[in-house]
């Protein structure tokens, strides 16, 4: 069964800054792979909720939801242009409340404040004309959907055949919203829920017979609770859940205490490694953070990993009121352009400051790498190195063979993102000395690399992400 699915740091000001370089050696296994990813890692949601979701003291989505978002906004269109292919989940917390204006529903209202209601919010309807509107913008941006539905079975299959009928694309149907373990605001048994995805299982073979174009379905798109998730799985058996999906909110709410410290110790990035490992395992039985987390999660064999949200709220890809990338979206473009689906096993024990995760290039041969520097005062000069094991059950004195070489290509690509001016809470980033920043016309500006010489050491800034393309890297997996 497959597993589906900051650069905003703190400079703290005194009046002595001490900067240290240091040197680390990374070691990178390119015979065999650790796990493999979806070819379109980087995914992200367009939301439901209105302008009038309001919470710590701020009012963030504006219209930036998925009833009122500017679907003609050129810069919009530009940013997921740019991934040349962006999946994009349809969903969010309101999605347990969504009816769809098709079949016997005629009458189709907004959102509306509701005080006792889930989430404070009505009752919602999603229009069929926005739904066209909406596959049109997809179709004019080449992303694939990924649909997040609620259970009113006989509209769900109302919904369905009209958007067979319409030629729209679904990647895959997930199955609610935050009902596992405990939930968040409603819950399901997982029982319950287990059965529940085998009539949804049943529904999409039913409409759509060709195995070929057939949507997956995914769930149960919640917190991790290994019992529940045990239970949900051993109900709904082998061959229905395509994809196992689950949310990590690693960081507490947006008004937590102390959350620029947190998203700079590696100790604590690190915990969320539990949760990753834990699904892993389960799945296994039945067959600056954010890039962080982009890297650690596809080691552990995770599919796709989606970015809450595309726009609108506190953590968004694009700036919410003027639909400009946030400094985190150059990142996530990178990683997808340059990181392929297979992840290689990467070694660096000298600093828990540095991360570092390799993959098979998205253009073979090649490797891509990318390091993120937590740290303040320190600054890293690393050293690759390549192993390869000829024969097995190699005893512990034994020493592996470097095999790390360059033959034709002297020049390796480099990708540095730095904040401008030392300001890691700023909305500019750049890249390699370049800010990244729209053109007078809306596009989104050229991201090339710099070309260095492949045998020095690669340095890595305080408070900086690095990407790496390496084409004579002796990787064999990666041929």
């Amino acid at each position: 069964m497959d597993l589906k699915c900051i650069f905003g740091l703190v400079i703290i000001v005194s009046r002595i800054s001490l900067s240290f370089t240091l040197n680390v050696n990374v070691v990178i296994q390119g015979s065999t792979p650790i796990a493999e990813t979806d070819d379109n890692f980087v995914y992200a949601t367009l939301d439901w909720w209105p302008t009038e979701k309001c919470n710590y003291n701020q009012c963030p989505w504006g219209k930036a939801g998925l009833l009122n978002l500017d679907l003609k906004k050129k810069v919009l269109i530009n940013a997921i242009k740019a991934f040349n292919s962006l999946r994009i989940k349809v969903g969010g917390s309101l999605q347990d409340q969504v009816v769809y204006g098709v079949g016997e529903v005629k009458n189709c209202p907004n959102f509306m404040k509701k005080e006792g209601s889930l989430f404070g919010f009505s009752q919602g309807c999603l229009p069929i004309e926005r739904w066209d509107k909406l596959n049109n913008f997809f179709n004019q941006t080449g992303e694939k959907v990924l649909w997040a539905g609620d259970w009113k079975s006989q509209n769900a299959r109302d919904f369905m055949k009209y958007t067979i009928s319409r030629g729209y694309k679904v990647d895959s149907y997930e199955f609610g919203n935050q009902l596992s373990g405990a939930g968040m605001g409603a819950r399901v048994e997982a029982k319950q829920y287990g059965n529940d995805v085998i009539v949804l299982k049943n529904m999409v073979k039913d409409l759509h017979p060709d195995p070929k174009t057939q949507p997956k379905v995914l769930g149960p798109s919640g917190f991790y609770d290994e019992k529940w998730f045990n239970v949900f799985l051993e109900v709904s058996g082998q061959g229905v859940v395509d994809g196992v999906t689950h949310h990590i909110y690693n960081l507490g709410p947006g008004d937590g205490l102390n959350l620029i410290t947190k998203i700079q110790d590696p100790s604590y990035l690190n915990q969320v490694a539990q949760t990753y490992r834990g699904v892993f395992n389960i799945i296994n039985k039945f067959k600056p953070q954010y890039f962080d987390q982009l890297g650690m999660a596809s080691t552990y064999n995770h599919k796709v990993f989606c970015r809450q949200t595309l726009i609108g709220g506190n953590y968004a890809l694009l700036n919410t009121a003027t639909f400009i990338p946030n400094p985190d979206y150059y990142g996530a473009v990178l990683w997808h352009r340059l990181m392929g689906s297979i992840v290689l096993a990467v070694t660096q024990v000298s600093n828990p400051n540095l991360s570092v995760y390799a993959h098979c290039a998205k253009k073979k041969p090649r490797v891509s790498i990318i390091f993120i520097n937590l740290s303040k005062d320190s600054s890293f000069d690393v050293t690759l190195s390549g192993y390869e094991h000829h024969r097995r059950n190699l005893r512990s004195t034994d020493v592996a063979k470097p095999n790390f070489e360059f033959t034709s290509h002297l020049n390796r690509e480099e990708y540095h993102l730095t904040a401008l001016g030392g300001d890691i809470q700023g909305q500019i980033v750049l890249l390699s000395d370049v800010p990244m920043v729209p053109t007078d016309t809306f596009d989104i500006p050229a991201m090339d690399p710099k070309l260095v010489n492949a045998s020095t050491p690669i340095s890595v800034a305080a408070h900086s992400i690095v990407y790496v393309t390496i084409r004579d890297f002796h990787a064999p997996v990666c041929v």
